[in-house]
């Protein structure tokens, strides 16, 4: 027996299972012995400071490369700040909690940002208007685009047409409360600004959803008491954070605005648009550029990534991280731009449209410019100032309703809230009579509320009168429209009857089936329609604060009064009391005092003439030294996360600064482009430097006839040199006859065809070859006797007048115009060198042709008074007009270029709808002035308007 339960023991020990089971025992002997250490006796100190091992890689933007001018004046920098940020790290178990947590979060961390003065970035595209709705801060394709991103879709084409057609109001209804995607906020809970700042911020948060330990940026540049409260209640703050971060800062930014652009985040747009390589390198949370050379040079300013891993606890946040690959710096560039001079130009701009404005003001209210038949005759009324406060939004009427708000808003409010009831109640009552006044009938002030009505809330905005429906040559459409001999009663209830409305747009004011309502039940839907949305509509509100002021429901010291009540003038206490004791003459003396002064500037105030550009070269390389858009913007407060309110604001003003002025806007040149069709004449030989040709004042060899600008004068008999001195249009409709003779007989396709020749030549056929957007230039296609003068259907920019004028200059090389000096590293060890780009050489120009073309232009200067300042200086300029139309003042044009100096200029100049040709000239002068030292700075750049001389006769 005991030798079987011995062999049995050494058989059970030497088995595999028993050498098995000790193993087991003791590795859950080890086991038990470690969950007891755990557990028990460290299990206080492991709860305290658990931590989860969850890594995550996250990269790290390169800092973004400088924009410096071509002396290393730095124009564009980076800049180290504190930001707020949030990550939607948190562990929900249903929607509805996510909701509830992260919406208290986001309260807590906008009340404590805004406690401490600082406030939210508002990147959102929909923002508050004056009547404290929603409405969208862009129109158009980018609205479309931006809702397209609600939606979640790739592209506008996938929105259907109930999507396409949402409100500002309904994307926040939806955003708010969609069971899915909604962000389960309580509208009857908040205000509309607090619902706005609470979907801004979930809605950039949801732009990360997909990508965890991601933070979304709620402030920037926040302030160190900002700081020190976010870290105090960061326990309490699940997923904030502080981060230092780099923002983009730009330097005198009006003045280089429309030049440098901004940055902002990626849209997906603009993500799609990369190609696949490209893809590689960017991610949908990437600052990029957004306009100007920080979107042309991207590629070269964004540097190269980095990566950071990161290690966050059992809530979500950060508690630890190291560095994986360091971030590289992007490249710096340095444009062709001086800044000096360009800031010079600029303020010399500026101050000239000041002393127009000032010229031409009256102490009026209303001033009827279609009874005008002479456009050097329209006069500024001081009523179209006051109202600008008001069509700018320079004055904040939401503010009127403030408890703080002052006397003279108060005042204000209460006669326009009569106005308001009084004007919605007088277009309810005039659409509702079927036997309603005649259009042509109607005062001004109905005209204006009954246009807006059915041009714009009805057909732009709402899109219940279709406008691809309607038939223009319909003839009660033509009573509407032309004759002005109905009324709208009348007008709306045919277009129902023509099926020009889209009942579909009008289910919320129909009972049942909208495709089985009567004419009569569709037209009190659209009364309906009216008489909700006019009462918050503030373009509506814009037009009665219009006629309010040409009536004199506002007076002139209410408006000045509020500009100090909201700060938007430095409080003067003095100055303040004696506008709000004395009479209207008072008013007018203060806005103008404060125009000429620049504390109320032409942009500001949009009024014409309020935009002006310049572009000047280097003719001798095609680098641009100076170009100016005027009026500029602060691109710093649409860096980095774009400000949705100023965007707004900007895209509301009617001097439009976010348009570029010199490469953008477009006119006819007038007589700048005489040198053109003298080269032209002379080269094909219709005239020698000897012909000459007299001016009677009338050219009756086409009809309708034309006239010299000099008529009923007449400058005799002259030839090329003289005729550009003096600007002569009969001899240049001569030379445009000419060019379309042919075998004795006129052609004008032959003449045509002749002159393209040489604009094309010339590089006013395409584009400059600058770096950011330029418009496309038109060369007339028709009418060649009025296109010699400038005239016809040519429309070029500042930019391209300034290329055209350079080859002048220089003799014929067309150079691509360029904005770049080089790109450098961080370190400043050079990178790239941009070389001059030769677009074309203007062949078979003879020597006398130039010689001629250059003495004429510089006779036209030394024989006009306004250049009597520079002496023996060598200017050669051309003077231009250009008509608009007669209720419109003309736009102004000078080109010029100098020689014999060290470096040589050749420039461009533009006002729109300065009137005359002098005003131009006059910048032209004092630029010379100022870039050659000709005067003492301060005698040229003064700070407040400028003189005006005398107006020089001719174009």
């Amino acid at each position: 027996m005991l030798e079987r339960i011995k062999e049995t023991v050494i058989k059970l020990v030497k088995s595999r299972m028993f050498i098995a089971s000790i193993v087991f025992c003791v590795m859950f002997a080890i086991l038990v012995q470690r969950v007891f250490y755990l557990q028990i006796v460290r299990g206080e100190s492991y709860l305290n400071d658990y931590k989860l091992q969850i890594q995550k890689t996250r990269e790290v933007q390169g800092t973004r490369g400088r924009i410096l001018d071509r002396n290393g004046t730095v124009l564009a920098d980076n800049v180290l700040a504190y930001s707020v940020t949030i990550e939607d790290n948190g562990d929900y178990d249903t929607t509805k909690q996510k909701n509830k947590e992260l919406n208290a979060t986001v309260r807590r961390v906008i009340d404590i940002i805004e406690k401490n003065g600082d406030s939210i970035i508002n990147s959102f595209g929909i923002v508050l208007n004056d009547s404290g709705e929603y409405e969208f801060s862009t129109e158009g394709t980018a609205r479309l685009r931006f809702i397209a991103d609600i939606f979640g879709y790739a592209t506008i084409d996938k929105l259907s047409e109930k999507q396409k057609n949402y409100t500002a109001a309904d994307i926040i209804h939806y955003l708010c409360t969609d069971e899915t995607y909604g962000y389960g906020i309580n509208e009857d809970d908040y205000e509309k600004s607090d619902i706005l700042k609470l979907v801004n911020i979930r809605y950039a948060i949801s732009l990360n959803k997909y990508r965890k330990y991601i933070a979304t940026t709620i402030a920037t540049n926040v302030s160190d008491t900002t700081v020190a409260e976010i870290m105090e209640n960061q326990e309490e703050l699940t997923g904030v954070s502080i981060e230092e971060s780099s923002i983009r800062q730009y330097n005198n930014s009006k003045y280089f605005a429309s030049i440098i652009g901004y940055t902002g985040q990626i849209s997906q747009d603009e993500y799609n648009a990369l190609s696949e390589e490209e893809q590689e390198s960017y991610s949908l949370t990437d600052i990029v550029g957004k306009a100007g050379i920080e979107k042309a040079m991207d590629s070269t300013l964004q540097g190269e990534k980095g990566e950071t891993k990161i290690y966050v606890n059992n809530v979500g946040k950060v508690i630890d991280s190291e560095k994986v690959t360091e971030a590289k710096a992007g490249n710096d560039v340095y444009l062709s731009i001086d800044a000096d001079l360009q800031i010079a130009a600029y303020n010399i701009l500026e101050e000239k449209l000041a002393a127009i404005l000032l010229s031409k003001m009256v102490n009026r209210l209303d001033y009827d410019t279609s009874k005008v038949t002479d456009a050097d005759s329209i006069v500024i009324p001081v009523g179209d100032v006051y109202n600008a406060f008001f069509k700018n939004e320079i004055i904040d009427t939401s503010q009127f309703t403030q408890s703080d708000a002052g006397t003279a808003e108060k005042e204000v409010l209460e006669t326009y809230s009569r106005r308001e009831e009084d004007a919605i109640s007088s277009v309810l009552s005039e659409m509702q009579n079927a036997n309603g006044t005649a259009y042509q009938d109607l005062s001004d002030r109905m005209k204006a509320y009954m246009d807006y009505v059915v041009d714009t809330l009805l057909t732009d905005d709402s899109g219940i009168l279709v406008e691809d429906r309607i038939d223009t040559s319909d003839e009660t459409y033509l009573a509407w429209k032309e004759e002005e001999t109905i009324g709208v009663n009348e007008y709306l209830n045919y277009a129902i009857s023509q099926n020009w409305i889209d009942t579909s747009k009008l289910t919320d004011y129909l009972e049942g089936d909208a495709s089985y309502s009567s004419a009569s039940e569709i037209y009190q839907a659209i009364v309906q329609y009216v008489g909700e949305v006019l009462g918050d509509d503030g373009d509506f509100e814009k037009i009665i604060y219009e006629y309010m002021i040409k009536s004199g429901d506002i007076s002139g010291n209410q408006v000045c009064c509020i500009l100090y009540e909201q700060n938007i003038l430095k409080y003067d206490e003095t100055q303040y009391n004696r506008l709000r004791s004395s009479g209207s003459t008072a008013a007018y003396n203060f806005i103008r005092s404060k125009i000429e002064s620049l504390e109320i500037t032409p942009g500001e105030l949009g009024l014409e003439p309020c935009t002006g550009s310049i572009v000047i070269t280097d003719p001798s390389n095609g680098q641009v030294l100076a170009m100016v858009s005027y009026p500029g913007y602060d691109n710093n407060r649409l860096a980095n996360t774009m400000d949705s309110d100023y965007y707004a604001q900007l895209n509301s003003m009617t001097s439009s600064p976010l348009y570029n002025k010199a490469t953008q806007e477009r006119t006819a040149p007038g007589s700048t482009y005489k040198p053109l069709v003298s080269i032209a004449g002379l080269t094909e030989e219709v005239i020698s430097t000897g012909t000459t040709i007299s001016c009677t004042g009338i050219f009756d060899k086409i009809s309708p006839i034309a006239r010299c600008w000099i008529y009923p004068g007449s400058h005799g008999s002259l030839n090329v040199v003289s005729a550009i001195q003096h600007s002569c249009n009969d001899f240049f409709y001569e030379v445009g006859y000419r060019l379309g003779t042919t075998g004795g007989e006129y052609n004008d396709a032959y003449g045509i065809e002749r002159l393209q020749k040489y604009a094309e030549e010339f590089g006013l056929g395409d584009t400059t070859g600058l770096e950011i957007t330029e418009s496309q230039p038109q060369i007339s296609d028709s009418d060649v006797v009025r296109s010699s003068i400038g005239q016809g259907t040519n429309n070029y920019t500042t930019s391209g007048l300034a290329r055209y004028i350079s080859a002048v200059a220089n003799e014929g090389t067309v150079y691509n115009l360029s904005l770049f000096d080089k790109t450098t590293d961080v370190n400043g060890n050079l990178v790239k060198d941009y070389e001059p780009s030769v677009r074309n050489e203007v062949e078979g120009i003879a020597n006398s042709t130039w010689t001629a073309v250059h003495n004429g232009m510089r006779r036209m200067v030394t024989n006009t008074s306004t250049f009597n300042s520079l002496g023996d200086f060598e200017l050669y300029g051309k003077t231009g007009t250009a008509q608009q139309s007669t209720t419109h003042p003309n736009h102004g044009l000078f080109v010029g270029f100098t020689s014999g100096q060290d470096t040589n200029v050749a420039f461009a100049i533009r006002i729109a709808n300065g009137y005359n040709s002098t005003y131009p000239s006059e910048i032209g002068r004092d630029i010379i002035r100022y870039y050659y030292g000709l005067d003492e700075e301060d005698e040229i750049v003064t700070g407040h308007a400028a003189s005006l001389g005398t107006v020089v006769s001719g174009d």
